[in-house]
């Protein structure tokens, strides 16, 4: 799993990232708010946590996360801050922010809300659908919908849609979908990528989706609607 970090003060910074690091997590670090507003709102970073010090120099943790969410990027958010009154957790939680931890604080606590966070999206997205143009597409039941036509589809070929309608029109190299899809522990061959792509193509076709899984040769595959720019 890769985590965000954006806190400035270094020290602290480094001690977070290596025990999120023997952990098992991947960690990329900013230090101010600039640095950390272009990797936050990057969503080609595929990251799966944010870590945000509210107090950034530069442009604020708490804009940071106003405009992940203004951008729709729902990847659970843990505010960590020395602010500790009633109205700083209110407006904080208020804002887009899952979680939030007062300076100073236990890294194995941390640890176990990150962990309790990662499961609760999971458990979310079984129960709702997610939807891009024209699709509606229900994990949980494997079940792709375009108006009032619906298709069921295998376990693997739900779990290839899911990575690009949770990124419509973003690109995503055969690399991001091997690692998110099959680990890295892998011996699956690009090839093997392609299959299920031409799959989904199939799929897309027969229920008359105006939706595309476009080839963007030598960089990887983009969902987007048909002749999109």
């Amino acid at each position: 799993m890769k985590i965000l970090l954006l806190e400035d003060d270094i020290e602290l910074c480094s001690s977070i990232q290596d025990e999120l690091q023997k952990a098992g997590y991947v960690v990329d670090c900013c230090h101010d708010g600039e640095t950390a507003m272009l990797h936050a709102l990057n969503i080609e970073y595929c990251y799966d946590l944010a870590v945000i010090d509210r107090m950034l120099p530069i442009i604020d943790g708490m804009t940071i996360i106003k405009a992940m969410r203004r951008k729709g990027i729902a990847i659970p958010v843990i505010i960590i801050t020395g602010m500790s009154a009633l109205n700083d957790r209110i407006e904080g939680l208020d804002n887009g922010a899952d979680d939030y931890l007062v300076k100073p604080f236990h890294i194995p606590e941390l640890l176990a809300r990150i962990r309790a966070l990662v499961r609760r999206p999971a458990e979310i997205r079984q129960e709702t659908c997610t939807c891009f143009s024209d699709l509606s597409f229900n994990q949980a039941e494997h079940i792709l919908s375009c108006g009032t036509n619906s298709l069921l589809l295998t376990a693997r070929e739900s779990e290839v849609l899911s990575v690009f309608i949770s990124r419509p029109q973003s690109l995503i190299s055969r690399e991001q979908l091997i690692y998110k899809i099959w680990g890295t522990d892998t011996d699956i061959v690009p090839g093997n990528v392609d299959n299920y792509i031409s799959f989904l193509r199939k799929r897309l076709k027969e229920l008359g989706s105006i939706c595309e899984i476009k080839t963007i040769y030598g960089s990887g595959y983009r969902l987007e609607t048909k002749n999109a720019e």
